[in-house]
């Protein structure tokens, strides 16, 4: 829900001074997960295979047990104002926000999962004072770090050294154009494009490997093809393609239609074979169905590998990436105030970190334990022989529907036609 209270009334936490996604690496507990940080989709087709509803049977990585990545909403303060922000961000920061304190008890929690991919998103989590030494502290307990910062000039040369003293591994940040004109109009701030572009330069020039984030909505389907050549002038190691969700800001109207989705999921396919990155489709596991069909349509031999030729990129920092990763499935979202949710586009608060501890509610809430049961799902996802490698959106099937639980809204796919 957006927070329409008056940011005037607002007062900024007392802190002390001071986005990403993930290579596939053994961790050190067996049953944790490792790979790609928001996972991507994968497995096996045809249901839970070894009678196990669970992520376990479908990746080999036990979700039920630990997420792959964890995203924390450090604030929702933000100098942008885009059109489909999930956290209706606005300038000020909120009073409620956890402190440095309480920030370092989520990531020695977090911590207790195994070497997961966390995640400092926002807003603009360079809005916050003590993101270095928050990155720091997280760095060295050892989780795998990455950070989403807004394209502002917040995101400054001098910060990312900082931030690559202490720790950090990758710096994402979105561009959702492949030219300002496209990308500042939905950003609604102009310069924000070459602040993006700056951003992936100078972090590149300090050791930081780098990731773009797009947004892929009805108005700019047909800058795909002009987007993904400017992709590959970039020295990126991976693309993370979000297909919009209609929340917060966006609406329905502003999604592309599910024909639209299969053209870019084709079209993303094609460019894996030859990109100098790797690709990852976020809020859009359907994704893996293409893979796993073109393989197929390429080979005479039993395909269930959803990952792309690229995905050596997304290794070669340790941040990686996983398979099957979904809502609540290998993925879990802390609010800027410590609510838990199964991610940040599927909006349920199962329980706040201030009261309640994460491990058990990742665990065991209702709502995240019926995310990781498969044999759940409504529909014609239900009864898919892909449900298992895919799953749907239950972000977007939540905010179409209203139940997590039903069919994906934007997928063509029907199993016998």
């Amino acid at each position: 829900m957006c927070d329409r209270r008056d940011p005037a009334n607002r007062t900024p936490p007392r802190d002390p001074p001071g986005r990403l996604r993930p290579v596939t690496q053994p961790q050190t507990r067996p049953g944790h997960p490792t790979g790609h940080p928001g996972g991507h989709p994968g497995g096996h087709p045809g249901g839970h295979p070894g009678g196990h509803p669970h992520g376990a049977s479908r990746s080999g990585l036990d979700f039920d047990s630990a997420p792959f990545i964890a995203i924390w909403e450090t604030t929702q303060a933000c100098d942008l104002s885009c059109k489909h922000c999930r956290a209706c961000a606005q300038p000020e920061r909120d009073s409620g926000e956890l402190t440095t304190a309480e920030a370092k008890a989520l990531m020695n929690r977090l911590r207790e999962f195994g070497p997961i991919v966390f995640v400092f998103s926002g807003g603009d989590c360079f809005k916050r004072p003590d993101i270095v030494e928050l990155v720091g502290h997280g760095a060295n307990l050892g989780l795998r770090m990455g950070i989403t910062p807004a394209t502002t000039s917040l995101a400054t040369k001098e910060l990312m050294i900082e931030l690559k003293r202490v720790g950090l591994t990758r710096l994402a940040i979105s561009l959702d154009g492949s030219n300002a004109a496209i990308h500042d109009e939905f950003r609604q701030v102009q310069g924000s494009f070459d602040h993006g572009l700056r951003i992936l330069r100078e972090a590149q020039e300090v050791g930081l490997t780098t990731q773009v984030n797009t947004v892929i909505r009805k108005a700019n389907i047909d800058d795909m093809d002009a987007m993904t050549t400017l992709m590959t002038t970039l020295g990126v190691v991976f693309w993370e393609v979000f297909f919009l969700v209609p929340m917060g800001r966006a609406k329905a109207d502003d999604v592309a239609s599910a024909e639209e989705f299969e053209a870019v999921f084709n079209q993303l396919y094609d460019l894996s074979k030859t990109a100098p990155f790797d690709i990852k489709a976020t809020a859009a596991p359907q994704y893996s169905r293409v893979v796993m069909q073109r393989k197929r349509a390429e080979s005479d031999e039993d395909v269930t590998e959803v990952m792309t030729r690229g995905m050596h990129y997304s290794q070669l920092d340790g941040i990686g990436r996983a398979r099957n990763v979904n809502d609540g499935d290998g993925f879990v979202f802390i609010s800027h105030t410590g609510d838990v949710m199964p991610s940040g586009f599927l909006p349920l608060k199962c329980g706040n970190i201030r009261d309640a501890d994460i491990i058990d509610i990742y665990r065991n809430s209702p709502v995240f334990k019926q995310l990781r049961d498969r044999t759940l799902l409504k529909g014609k996802c239900g009864t898919c022989g892909y449900r298992g490698s895919c799953g749907g959106s239950r972000a977007r099937a939540y905010a179409m529907t209203g139940d997590y639980l039903a069919a994906e809204p934007f997928c063509v796919y029907h199993e016998h036609g």
